[in-house]
């Protein structure tokens, strides 16, 4: 007569799970599907900035780009961007350092500073929705770039594109 088997209380060996591909890889190893992965959704990066020649510094606007869905926080045409926006970058061959204008919260300034990604970010929580859950998106917060004048964009300087803080609610009207 045979006996019941038991499953042991610890494995023989358990096998380690193989860490995530951000967390191995650099930027500049990593393939193309794997790169644009890296984009959270955010799209704090398609916001109008404005540089200080004095300082350098960069002040984010609450104005987005006109190829920019505001309600999916994805670029109309984003195989054509840099074609259609001229002043679009395209990050995918930049030096690490070209980063430092990205938000706090990008994925890749993150990585390009060696700190890990944030537990809202799609690739950590499984759910494309939590960026937008966590605050952290533009959605609701920005306007169009064809809604607004152009010779006002200091008017429209906020602050928490550069922070790693949710975005506070737009007002109406705004």
């Amino acid at each position: 007569m045979l006996g019941v088997l038991r499953r042991p209380s610890q494995p023989m060996h358990e096998v380690e799970p193989k860490p995530p591909f951000w967390q191995t890889k650099p930027l500049s190893a990593m393939t193309d599907e794997e790169w644009e992965s890296l984009c959270d959704g955010c799209a704090r990066c398609c916001l109008h900035k404005l540089e200080d020649e004095d300082t350098g510094e960069v002040h984010y606007t609450d104005v987005a780009c006109r190829l920019l869905d505001l309600a999916r926080c994805r670029c109309r045409a984003y195989a054509e961007r840099t074609r259609l926006v001229p002043d679009c970058v395209s990050l995918r061959d930049a030096a690490p350092d070209a980063f430092r204008w990205l938000p706090a919260t990008c994925a890749y300034r993150l990585l390009a500073e060696g700190r890990p990604l944030e537990w809202w970010h799609p690739l950590v929580s499984g759910d494309p929705r939590t960026v937008h859950e966590a605050g952290i998106s533009i959605r609701g917060r920005v306007v169009s770039e064809r809604d607004v004048d152009p010779d006002g964009a200091e008017e429209r300087i906020v602050e928490w594109p550069k922070t790693g803080g949710a975005a506070p609610a737009r007002k109406k009207g705004a």
